[in-house]
């Protein structure tokens, strides 16, 4: 299965090289990788998410379609902003750690920052119940985030 997302995701990502929007049929796209629609929700809710520098619209009725649209790779208050929803009150780690995967990605921050901040957010970091630590790693997770696009406004990158 993880071969079949792989393709699917480099299918869609070969579609958004020129462009940073893309409409996909759902039914149209299952059956061209001969799978059930919801290998493709599975595609898009993993690979395709704020986490990875995406946002998905999903319409439904009169053939409904899926809008992806590739967030804007400017540093700006409209990703900060799309970011900080994501983060919200709670956040579990896989999801952190791909979130700074993307903003590292996007060189917002480096990679050493990238260490600091999964060293800080990690399952490891707290001696605290699952449910807590979910919550205390969105208010530092946050905080590092609103830190790091200052930085950049305010063009030092290289220090956070």
């Amino acid at each position: 299965m993880a071969q079949l997302s792989d393709t699917i995701e480099r299918f869609i990502k070969a579609l958004m090289e020129e462009e940073s929007q893309v409409d996909l049929r759902r039914n149209e796209l299952a059956q061209h990788f001969g799978c059930a629609p919801s290998q493709i929700n599975y595609v898009l809710a993993t690979r395709f998410s704020v986490n990875h520098g995406y946002l998905v619209e999903s319409r439904r009725g009169g053939g409904g379609y899926v809008r992806i649209v590739r967030m804007c790779a400017e540093p700006d208050r409209n990703l900060l902003s799309a970011l900080l929803t994501r983060v919200g009150n709670s956040i579990d780690a896989d999801s952190a750690d791909a979130l700074i995967e993307n903003i590292a990605q996007r060189k917002i921050i480096t990679q050493n920052e990238a260490k600091l901040m999964r060293a800080a957010v990690n399952k490891n970091a707290l001696a605290l119940p699952v449910s807590a630590k979910d919550v205390l790693r969105a208010a530092v997770l946050s905080s590092m985030l609103k830190q790091a696009f200052c930085n950049q406004e305010e063009g030092n990158g290289d220090d956070v």
